[in-house]
């Protein structure tokens, strides 16, 4: 299974289905996403879109999202048995969230509803054969702890009130984890995941990542997290090949103290407390460096000694007068194109 979730088309509110255009996207090997927000437009149609669920893999979903002022009734499920890629979100209330377990050939759920009145809805046997999963309740607290059955899982996003966090450590299969709107919940069982590749930190608040060891994964974020000021762990990554930090005020300082020899590409963001990244020499890989709204001194950063390998950096402050000059720099360096 491979949902190709950068190349997606949204078809919002059908009446009816182009069921060759679809077919079409799909073949394309696109994710086709065929959304509802209202229960007036989905009335009659859901059967013909089972049919198509039938013949289609991961890639063809369906998503009830919206439905402002009404409670989504997830009986409407039981419509779509075969539907394999499910999104109920961006949705305040829902009723017989218990139907959603009965659907026998699903692989992907997306759940955020914001008065999930089910805290324990993982705990159904239908959902420990999902591959990919995402969890996010504002109100009641979910219980994670339901995870550890999850042996097929390989994609998790978990965000807002959750528990048992450290239930995620038994997921040895899993590939891709964002903590989304989580604080200072300790994330030591990080280090049981060794298929893990990416990682993504969003919003909540952390001062650092300190428990997480060595270890293999390959994309990290760290955007918007509140409190976060020190990442002296980072050369830990070992097998980085993207960073992005973003929105983090309060760190000041990146160090490369150690060599990340499959770091590519870094890109630091609104970071407007980092006043120094040093080490980039330890980084023989690095070809794309991108500094935007940082507190670092151009003329200082530069006279580092930069790897070989970098052909691209992109450096701004948003001070229009200065960014013309560091751009004019950056060009006769090489490392910019004119037309950039």
């Amino acid at each position: 299974m491979s949902v190709n979730w950068n190349a997606q088309v949204r078809i919002n509110d059908p009446l009816e289905l182009e069921l060759e255009k679809i077919e079409k996207e799909l073949n394309l090997r696109k994710h086709v996403i065929i959304q509802f927000s209202h229960p007036s437009f989905y009335g009659s149609i859901l059967p013909e879109i089972d049919r198509l669920c039938a013949r289609w893999d991961e890639n063809l979903g369906v998503r009830f999202f919206g439905h402002y002022s009404l409670s989504f009734d997830c009986n409407t499920v039981l419509q779509i048995p075969n539907v394999k890629t499910l999104y109920v979100d961006c949705l305040i209330h829902a009723h017989n969230t218990d139907a959603l377990t009965r659907l026998e050939n699903l692989h992907y759920l997306n759940l955020n509803i914001f008065e999930l009145e089910d805290a324990d809805i993982l705990r159904a046997e239908t959902f420990q054969k999902l591959c990919m999963l995402t969890i996010f309740s504002e109100k009641k607290t979910v219980n994670l702890e339901h995870l550890k059955g999850y042996t097929r899982l390989h994609t998790l996003i978990a965000g807002g009130k959750v528990n048992h966090l450290d239930a995620i450590g038994h997921l040895d299969r899993l590939e891709f984890l964002s903590l989304n709107s989580i604080s200072k919940t300790p994330v030591h069982f990080i280090n049981k995941l060794e298929k893990l590749k990416t990682l993504k930190f969003i919003l909540g608040g952390r001062e650092s990542v300190e428990e997480i060891e060595e270890n293999e994964i390959e994309n990290l974020e760290i955007v918007r997290v509140r409190g976060f000021s020190n990442f002296q762990n980072i050369t830990k990554f070992r097998k980085l090949r993207k960073l992005l930090i973003e929105d983090q005020i309060q760190l000041n300082q990146i160090n490369f103290n150690k060599p990340l020899k499959e770091l590519e590409e870094i890109s630091l963001l609104n970071c407007k407390g980092l006043t120094s990244v040093t080490g980039l020499a330890q980084l023989p890989s690095l070809h794309l460096l991108r500094i935007y709204k940082t507190s670092i001194d151009f003329e200082s950063f530069i006279g580092q000694k930069l790897p070989d390998t970098l052909s691209t950096l992109f450096f701004a402050t948003s001070k229009s007068k200065l960014d013309h000059e560091i751009q004019k720099s950056l060009i006769e360096m090489g490392l910019q194109k004119d037309s950039e």
